[in-house]
């Protein structure tokens, strides 16, 4: 029996999609699905190609003969018919989740440890600093405790609208907010607004997770400029339809509400702030090894300058203090409040190198801030850093062009060691990045004395999977042109710094 080349096919293109179609996730079947109907349609082409054949075949063909092509053609059109039903029916379940609210749940914990092995006599002031204690002047404590334990939620409300809510407990008593905002999704030119508590868009260190940042805590600059960087506000975030250019602006209050979660008062000191950034480079063919960033940022704001304030609690100064990249009591870095300051500018610099193994960045950022008549002449802030960051073991350091940030890394091993036949045993090893930084700010402007410093850091991170991780860093640095504290204006320190990460 000889059956039409046209029928063959069909029959082929059918059985095959029907069968591999069970093994494919379910989100995935569309396509299947699709692909299996142009295949079947390009089954004509070989129909209009036997056309001339088809007569003087069907001359040997015999009854019985026939009734099997029959017969195997109506078999063909009921198997075409229930694949046309399992479409339909996919539809619906996509159709019926899309009128469904969605739920995620996500989580991180951050336990760190800190030692300061040597400190010189000016840091124990800059880190006890109050004379009415009896640790005034003492040098900085070891200290152990939970970074981060922070719970995630987020979801999908009918495609058109998501929310979020992050809540940190690493302190009990008081847990802090962190992410929590409502947006619509799907607006004209790509764009996302978003409206509640969330990141300013100033600093791409600061932008970036804390689950995927190099090293331990964020450089003097980004921190100093941008402290507890999440504000309530308005956001548009957008891009373009080859995410090779993104945008993000928006308009914040300057208060945090982190602890409370609400602001009360009349005086409402808000800031604008705006970013652009791209990826001009960006190699899709090795799946995003190779790549570069720029960006550019900037931040507007208004804060409360009258002195006579100082004890209202709904106004925000303008002042600008950081750690030294790492976690002490204190912040060793400090203007204190800028008496006076009626508006400040930052504007900041950023970009990333990245060529398969090896990642460079670099920011810069600089703060302009305008006293009035009583306050003196204005002040100019500064500082940046830049480091390179090298995968031991090969892997590369993703990007999200969506987003102008850095993503999880995905080891090309897991850590393993599980016992295997003649007495071997199997091993991996995870992943190894070995970084360097430099970072540098000064603080120090006229009357206003918060300290020039210098930093370097080394930084050891074992990813043992993608979601789990030990960090190392060693950071050595300076401070000097401090407002003294206990005739010490100036000071050096060595500090070394683990972290056990994990995140689910």
């Amino acid at each position: 029996m000889r059956v039409s080349l046209t029928i063959r096919w069909r029959i082929l293109f059918t059985i095959i999609f029907a069968a591999t179609s069970l093994m494919w996730p379910e989100s995935d079947r569309r396509a299947v699905a699709e692909a299996a109907d142009f295949l079947t349609q390009q089954s004509v082409f070989f129909n209009e190609t036997e056309t001339s054949q088809t007569a003087d075949e069907m001359d040997g063909v015999t009854k019985e003969e026939s009734s099997e092509i029959d017969d195997l053609e109506k078999r063909l059109k009921k198997m075409e018919d229930a694949w046309s039903e399992h479409q339909k029916e996919l539809k619906d379940a996509d159709d019926e989740a899309a009128c469904k609210p969605t739920f995620e749940i996500h989580g991180r914990i951050h336990a760190d440890y800190w030692s300061f092995p040597n400190a010189s006599n000016g840091i124990g002031f800059f880190e006890h600093s109050n004379p009415a204690q009896t640790s005034y002047g003492t040098d900085p404590e070891d200290v152990f405790d939970f970074r981060r334990v922070r719970l995630e939620m987020q979801g999908t409300l009918l495609k058109s609208m998501l929310w979020r809510m992050q809540i940190d407990f690493n302190n009990p008593q008081t847990p802090e907010f962190k992410d929590v905002y409502v947006g619509f999704d799907q607006l004209p030119f790509n764009q996302r607004l978003l409206i509640g508590n969330q990141k300013r868009p100033l600093g791409l260190d600061q932008i970036n997770s804390s689950k995927d940042n190099v090293f331990l805590e964020r450089s003097l600059a980004q921190e100093a400029f941008n402290d507890s960087n999440r504000r309530p506000g308005v956001v548009v975030h957008g891009n373009t339809d080859d995410d090779s250019l993104g945008w993000t602006y928006g308009v914040f209050l300057l208060e945090d509400i982190t602890i409370d979660g609400q602001y009360r008062g009349d005086t409402g000191q808000t800031s604008l702030n705006a970013r652009v950034f791209g990826s001009p480079w960006y190699e899709r063919c090795t799946d995003g090894c190779d790549y570069w960033h720029w960006g550019i940022a900037g931040m507007i704001a208004f804060p409360e300058g009258n002195p006579n304030n100082l004890q209202t609690s709904d106004v925000n100064f303008a002042r600008y203090r950081t750690h030294p990249e790492a976690r002490p009591m204190s912040r060793w870095f400090d203007t204190d409040q800028i008496l006076y300051g009626q508006m400040f500018e930052t504007f900041g610099l950023e970009s990333i190198f990245n060529s398969g193994p090896l990642q460079v960045t670099a920011e810069y950022q600089t703060n302009w801030t305008q006293r009035g008549a009583l306050g003196g002449s204005d002040l100019f802030f500064h500082g940046g850093y830049v480091y390179a960051a090298w995968m031991l073991t090969g892997e590369h350091i993703p990007y999200d062009r969506t987003s102008g940030t850095i993503g999880r890394l995905q080891p090309h091993r897991n850590v393993f060691c599980v016992d295997r036949d003649c007495a071997k045993c199997g091993q991996g090893w995870g992943a190894w990045q070995l970084g360097l930084r430099y970072s540098y700010l000064d603080l120090t402007d006229a009357d206003i004395t918060g300290g020039v410093g210098h930093s370097g850091t080394l930084a050891l991170n074992w990813f043992f999977n993608a979601y789990a991780k030990l960090q190392f860093n060693l950071i050595y640095g300076t401070i000097d042109q401090r407002g003294p504290i206990g005739g010490y204006d100036s000071g050096t320190y060595l500090i070394a710094g683990t972290r056990m990460a994990i995140e689910f």
